[in-house]
């Protein structure tokens, strides 16, 4: 019988080969990281990626020798350093170049302005737009930030999630915007199931008066969740819906696909 050949670690357990295992725990330590802009002590690191604080204390060492951490407090916490921050706006300008075509291509087909964002905590950052051909249309600034409740790229992204993420995240009542915005957790939730049967998100008017849109979301090539979204005048989009979500999903999938492709 052959048998697989281990590697002892130095804490007791089967490991990986040390290069493969190195980098799965710096990945561990860079993701306990997130969305932590206070930083983590050793030990906090430590238990929240079931490591022993000596190993931990080895990985950031390198990590900060490569500045990919940093330290955020002089008791020795440590956050994500600005090696990771360039590594990622690169990224996400490369991501933005990619889907440019596809997003000329969906204005194009809809004469509709069409919206690329990107999902940061519990509300959205504009990052591209194609402006529609139509003399009535629709604008928002690159960078401009909008809720996750009342948008159709928001709700896209919220469908994604377990109901109690979607609480946590954004708790269980909600600003009223307009009078069709839906501020109660129940009733969001409904709307989420009929989003998770579609995979297309609708805004009928809930984050401003006489603007719709349709939107869906899909993941980058480090895992974050982006949203394609098509704004539409209110007088232009009832009616329109089913139409403009078929393209929304065509887009979606050819955008993914050149993904793949690009990753292969």
């Amino acid at each position: 019988m052959r048998r697989a050949d281990t590697a002892q670690s130095a804490e007791g357990g089967t490991a990986e080969r040390g290069p493969v295992q190195v980098i799965t725990r710096a990945a561990a330590i860079l993701r306990a990281l997130e969305d932590q802009p206070a930083g983590l002590s050793l030990g906090q690191i430590a238990q929240r990626v079931d490591l022993a604080r000596s190993t931990v204390q080895r990985i950031v060492a390198a990590l900060e020798a490569e500045k990919l951490l940093i330290a955020a407090s002089p008791t020795g916490r440590v956050r994500l350093g600005p090696t990771l921050l360039r590594l990622a706006s690169s990224v996400q300008s490369d991501f933005v170049s990619l889907c440019r075509p596809f997003l000329v291509k969906l204005s194009a087909e809809l004469r509709e302005t069409v919206d690329l964002a990107t999902v940061k905590r519990d509300y959205l950052v504009f990052l591209d737009q194609v402006i529609g051909s139509q003399r009535l249309r629709l604008v928002s600034a690159i960078g401009e930030t909008f809720p996750l409740y009342c948008t159709a790229p928001g709700k896209a992204y919220l469908a994604q999630l377990g109901n109690d993420a979607i609480e946590e995240l954004i708790g269980r009542n909600y600003p009223v915007r307009t009078p069709a915005t839906l501020t109660t957790f129940d009733a969001l939730l409904q709307d989420l199931r009929r989003v998770r049967r579609s995979g297309v998100a609708f805004d009928r008017e809930e984050h401003a008066p006489g603007v719709c849109a349709a939107g869906v979301v899909l993941r980058d090539s480090l895992g974050n969740y982006v949203g394609i979204s098509v704004p539409v005048p209110a007088q232009r989009f009832y009616g329109r819906e089913t139409v403009i979500a078929e393209h929304l999903l065509a887009t979606k999938r050819a955008v993914e696909d050149q993904l793949e492709a690009a990753a292969a």
